[in-house]
């Protein structure tokens, strides 16, 4: 499969002074965005048929996701993110297969790879402009010129990778026209649409009951952050009254943001974000910071 030149120790990574180290590792993008994340990735039958090929998806959904975090938040955070980088691509040399038309896939497949790529900008984009603060325009901007630096401590090819952010937002929206109902999506976005199974051998009709709130949580809360032809696809029931009650929602949440930035660094970040900020002595909340008046 095409790939780049090696990646050498040289080549530039991602630093504190980036807009992506700011939000990526934020607990509210990491969580409130982690089912965007996944469904959007996994609508897509090629890399859909890969995961359910290649991975423990079906039996240990959420070990999968964490080990797929990991590598990922590393190459942005860690100290060493060349060896990161070359550890995610290399991870998917072998994941290679069939669909079910015939026609054969790859998991370095450039178009393939860039698309999974883009689900993660686009968690940070949406998960910060929806449950953090609103961005503006430059900042989007920026955080897209900043995914291409860290596209490329992959290794893989970008020539799928659009130019500009103009041109991303396109290559987006064209790429949600292409969502389908796949295994791996349905089985993912399941316990919204059954509700959620208990965690143990508690008897059902309390389950029932203790359950009531985390479904309601989940159908508006986690249901609302998907865009609404992935919600389409799955058979997801979405009203106005839902899409209001979110909306009230992720504005409280976004109000709550001073409070939050006063919790102890490790209560923001995930675990492997935390280690970064740490180890280049920097608080997050002092970074990038913007007159509210200036919010979009």
């Amino acid at each position: 499969m095409p790939v780049d030149t090696p990646v050498t120790d040289d080549a530039p990574g991602l630093g504190p002074d980036s807009l992506i180290w700011k939000f990526y590792g934020d607990v509210r993008v990491q969580l409130f965005g982690f089912q965007r994340l996944a469904s959007t990735e996994n609508a897509i039958p090629a890399l859909a048929q890969a995961v359910s090929d290649h991975s423990v998806i079906f039996g240990d959904f959420l070990g999968r996701a964490t080990r797929t975090a990991r590598p990922v938040l590393k190459t942005i955070y860690s100290a060493e993110p060349h060896t990161w980088g070359r550890t995610v691509r290399d991870f998917h040399t072998g994941i290679k297969g069939t669909l079910p038309d015939g026609a054969r896939y790859h998991a370095l497949n450039p178009e393939l790879f860039y698309w999974a790529h883009a689900t993660f900008l686009d968690q940070i984009l949406y998960g910060t402009d929806t449950f953090v603060r609103r961005l503006t325009y430059d900042e989007k901007q920026r955080i897209f010129e900043e995914g291409k630096i860290w596209y490329r401590l992959y290794g893989v090819s970008a020539r799928n990778q659009p130019e500009t952010y103009d041109e991303f937002v396109q290559y987006w929206d064209s790429m949600l026209e292409r969502f389908t109902a796949t295994k791996v999506v349905r089985y993912g976005t399941g316990y919204i649409r059954k509700g959620i199974p208990a965690p143990g051998p508690i008897p059902r009709p309390l389950w029932r009951i203790l359950s009531a709130p985390l479904n309601a949580y989940s159908r508006t809360m986690i249901t609302g952050t998907l865009p609404p032809q992935l919600r389409r696809v799955c058979g997801l029931d979405w009203s106005q009254q839902q899409e209001n009650t979110f909306q009230r929602n992720a504005a409280a949440i976004r109000a709550m943001d001073p409070a939050f930035g006063r919790l102890p660094l490790r209560a923001r970040y995930a675990p492997w974000a935390a280690e970064g900020w740490e180890r280049v002595g920097v608080e997050p909340r002092g970074t990038h910071r913007r007159d509210r008046r200036g919010s979009q």
